[in-house]
């Protein structure tokens, strides 16, 4: 059974002297400050139901910090697996083993198995406690919005149309590897594909005769996904493979209904589909259409983010569509209160976040001064502040587009590269925790 910390550390622990080295060391000793963290990640990673006999893996501890190593370097699995074998700062901090050289693949199917509410958690606990000690100070705080992209290409329908007919067809194809039933289907994805790279390059005249071969291509392939289905259900005995063929399946089908849906209203009917109905990526259903301003079109997740002085990320949230700012701005206030027990003294967000409305709520919850960067129908007496109090205000809200800079940059938050709704939600949960650890161990002396 994984253990959840390594209970002796090696007396070969050696960090490099490097500034890097330097804050690995600071970092794992503020880690070793906070063992609540373990208990809390161990419950993804630790199965008290196993024998405690056998090979015990990678414990917790060692596998947490992989993950934050991970993201502190910003590289792959893979890249991550050579560096733990060949770095002694990096078995170093990661608490490996002197037998320990973990493979690309068991690093990420451990790393992958800390839920994002698990990391989430993890960030309120070390929050509330560097609330305490005064590493966080409630004396100012800042709020903003970013978009974090899913890892897709540029969406077009065409190329939508071509993916689900080429899932769909090779599904169909391994069906005898997997159910033992092989089914005799008309292989359309070369069609496809041509159709496709013609509609890509084609003026828009030849893009309305090409649409709807395509479409009829797709329905054709709907008809043999439809047929296979019905004989796989009669004729193969209920199994643990065939449910899960069955699902994928059905989830690559419904996704192709909505795609030709929304392609034959947009394309056939030159109707405006609200953003909302629409699907910019079959592999990754859940990614949001944001438009910021009057900026370009981005695919991805809206996040609310607070900091304060010292640049902490106080707060975090990822959101469902584009909500306005509006929205945004109470539930920040209202996890510092119920989640951390302190309200800011001052609060200061962007120009998106202005409304009367705010302004009343935010001073009725107790924050003595609700100011917004650009003060959009709002005076500065309905704020409640002097032109000298808004100025420094408005320059320390400045600093929270750094603080986003760097998470982006450094931390890899621009794009999040793991899978599905839940990979989104880890990944940029992980980013986090990493750039705000990072953080503490640089402000801390060595």
């Amino acid at each position: 059974m994984r253990e959840t910390r390594v209970a002796q550390m090696s007396i070969f622990e050696n960090y490099s002297k490097h500034e890097f080295g330097v804050q690995l060391r600071i970092l794992s000793s503020l880690l070793d400050q906070h063992p609540e963290i373990l208990a809390l990640v161990s419950g993804d990673l630790v199965d008290e139901q196993l024998s405690r006999t056998g090979r015990t893996g990678l414990s917790a501890e060692s596998i947490f910090r992989c993950l934050l190593l991970k993201q502190q370097l910003g590289i792959s699995h893979e890249q991550l697996a050579f560096h733990l074998s060949d770095s002694v700062t990096y078995r170093s901090f990661a608490r490996l083993p002197i037998s320990a050289t973990p493979s690309r693949s068991g690093l990420q199917s451990t790393i992958r198995s800390i839920k994002p509410e698990t990391l989430e958690r993890v960030h309120e606990m070390l929050s509330g406690m560097w609330l305490e000690k005064g590493h966080l100070s409630m004396e100012r705080l800042r709020i903003d919005s970013t978009v974090v992209a899913s890892n897709i290409a540029p969406p077009s329908d065409s190329q939508l149309l071509n993916d689900s007919v080429r899932v769909l067809s090779r599904l169909l194809s391994k069906s005898k590897d997997v159910t033992g039933v092989n089914l005799r289907f008309v292989d359309q994805r070369k069609s496809s594909k041509s159709l496709s790279f013609q509609i890509f390059n084609a003026k828009n005249a030849r893009k309305e005769v090409l649409y709807p071969e395509l479409i009829k291509l797709a329905h054709v392939v709907l008809k043999q996904v439809d047929r296979g289905l019905q004989r796989i259900i009669e004729e193969v005995r209920d199994c643990e493979h065939t449910r899960k063929w069955v699902q994928e399946i059905e989830h690559y089908r419904d996704l192709m209904l909505k795609v030709i849906d929304q392609t034959q209203r947009r394309v056939i009917g030159k109707e405006s589909v609200h953003a909302s109905e629409k699907i910019v990526s079959i592999f990754e259903p859940h990614t949001d259409i944001i438009i910021k301003g009057f900026r370009d079109i981005q695919y991805g997740h809206k996040i609310n983010l607070s900091s304060e002085k010292s640049g902490f990320i106080t707060h975090l949230s990822i959101e469902k569509g584009n909500p306005s700012d509006k929205e945004l701005f109470m539930p920040v206030l209202d996890f510092h209160l119920s989640k951390l027990g302190q309200l800011p003294c001052a609060v200061v967000a962007d120009g998106g976040y202005a409304s009367q409305a705010n302004v009343a709520k935010g001073r009725a919850l107790g924050v003595n001064r609700v100011v917004f960067h650009k003060p959009v129908g709002i005076s500065l007496q309905a704020m409640g502040v002097k032109t000298k109090t808004f100025t420094e205000l408005r320059n320390f809200r400045a600093g929270i587009e750094g603080n986003i800079s760097e998470l982006k940059r450094a931390f890899g938050a621009g794009k999040a590269i793991w899978k599905g709704i839940e990979g989104f939600k880890a990944y940029v949960w992980s980013c986090v925790l990493s750039y705000n650890l990072a953080r503490l161990a640089r402000l801390k002396p060595g």
